[in-house]
């Protein structure tokens, strides 16, 4: 996504969403995040504010936040692998839990915690992430 660093990623999210409240053309990445924010309403105010203040903020898990960008870019992370259907079976998992939960955004949350988890512990053993087991985890949803 344009950059390396957490401020050129986050204006992506800024320029993007701003973008499309003014209703500009869209580049198709920047349309799959509209989409995201716009299933995010608690993050527009956010999205909204002065650039520069978004840019520093900072959300940490010891005080119990969720940090909004790493839980869109999450949403995002998995319609790549829906797209793909990467690991293979995802896309019917999804499937199937939407049927179940009769709420899509609903079960994509259940989804990409399952999605969260896998990559910490790919990061903590610093290995890649077991599909295996990221998927097995998904099918007990």
């Amino acid at each position: 996504m344009h950059g390396d660093n957490r401020n050129d990623l986050r204006h992506t999210w800024i320029e993007a969403w701003r973008k499309h409240r003014e209703e500009q053309p869209l580049e198709p990445l920047e349309a799959q995040i509209a989409d995201v924010v716009a299933l995010h309403s608690e993050y527009h105010a956010l999205l909204e504010a002065p650039e520069q203040e978004t840019l520093e903020q900072e959300w940490t898990a010891l005080r119990g936040e969720t940090n909004p960008f790493l839980h869109m870019g999450l949403h995002l992370a998995l319609y790549e692998q829906l797209t793909t259907n990467r690991p293979t079976g995802i896309r019917a998992l999804h499937q199937a839990l939407v049927t179940r939960r009769g709420d899509r955004h609903a079960a994509e949350h259940a989804m990409i915690e399952c999605l969260a988890e896998a990559l910490w512990q790919a990061q903590r053993d610093n290995r890649p992430p077991d599909e295996a087991a990221y998927l097995a985890k998904l099918k007990k949803l």
